[in-house]
């Protein structure tokens, strides 16, 4: 089986995209899609056997695209990823499109979050994306045009129980529309998506009482349901794709429409009847995706 994009063959042909966080979730996908349409793909993470897996999967499903370059880069760290970009442009004379995927975080309380672990999280989901940001945009595509997707969050009613996150997300967000302005002087454009309840392999380091929460979350979307790491993908690649000329300093939602709803306004969510609906059934173009362990018992 190969990865059934709704974009068409050979669109990435030519071209070479930086995918952070490349070992797994929405970058594993991202990165599958990208290769399906002939990309020359990047995979970027701080673990090599995870890259060295993903890029396995992507040569036994495409033979005929271009393997995949591992790099492994802890993104928090300026010199590293400094090296990590040349590195990258090195080898393949170019950078076309930066899918800053790269993160992470964990649920705890604003009161018992320590400056380490706020640190932490703010440095991997904000200032890590903005140096490979800079870094592929000085290295790169300053000279040569490009384009770059920041991978953000459902920021919309901020995030209790995660603050750390959401703080840095936001960050991100900003940084995206001052990014788009700032370096469209030279054909770069800048965008986010954000995700909003993605069942992604994330849940699964999640602590097992997450697990009644993860599992109701769905009944506060008006679509009834999770999105999956395919319907984030697309959303990527059109960012990235020349359909995409004129948008830059964006953010493309993917939440079906959660940040809407508000406590005493009734009940919106689609039945699972509903569900099945062509315009809202969910989008199964990742055949080797994975459902988190929470939904599988």
């Amino acid at each position: 089986m190969s990865y059934r994009s709704i974009f068409k063959a050979n669109a990435f042909a030519g071209t070479v995209m930086v995918v952070t966080g490349g070992g797994s979730g929405i970058g594993r996908c991202t990165a599958h899609e990208l290769a399906a349409l002939g990309a020359q793909v990047v995979l970027v993470g701080r673990k090599l056997e995870k890259l060295e897996s993903v890029a396995a999967e992507i040569v036994s499903d495409n033979p005929a695209t271009p393997q995949p370059s591992l790099h492994v880069c802890d993104i928090r760290q300026e010199d590293t990823v400094k090296a990590t970009v040349a590195a990258i442009v090195a080898q393949h004379g170019r950078i076309d499109g930066l899918v800053n995927n790269a993160g992470g975080q964990y649920i705890t309380p604003l009161e018992k979050i320590g400056l380490k672990g706020w640190d932490a999280v703010v440095a991997t989901n904000l200032t890590g994306g903005f140096l490979m940001a800079r870094e592929c945009y000085v290295q790169a595509m300053e000279a040569n045009g490009g384009a770059i997707v920041n991978v953000v969050a459902d920021i919309w009613g901020s995030m209790p129980g995660m603050g750390h996150s959401g703080a840095a997300r936001a960050g991100m967000v900003s940084l995206t529309e001052t990014a788009a302005l700032e370096w469209a002087k030279n054909g770069v454009r800048v965008n986010a998506v954000a995700p909003g309840y993605i069942a992604s392999s994330g849940m699964d380091h999640y602590p097992p009482e997450a697990a009644p929460m993860l599992k109701a979350n769905r009944l506060t979307v008006p679509l009834g349901r999770y999105g999956n790491e395919a319907e984030t993908s697309a959303g990527i690649v059109f960012l990235l794709s020349p359909a995409a000329s004129f948008i830059s300093g964006t953010v493309m939602r993917i939440d079906g429409a959660r940040p809407q709803v508000r406590q005493g306004w009734g009940n919106f969510t689609a039945s699972e009847e509903v569900q099945k609906r062509n315009a809202i059934k969910p989008f199964d173009g990742f055949h080797r995706y994975n459902t988190p362990k929470v939904f599988q018992a």
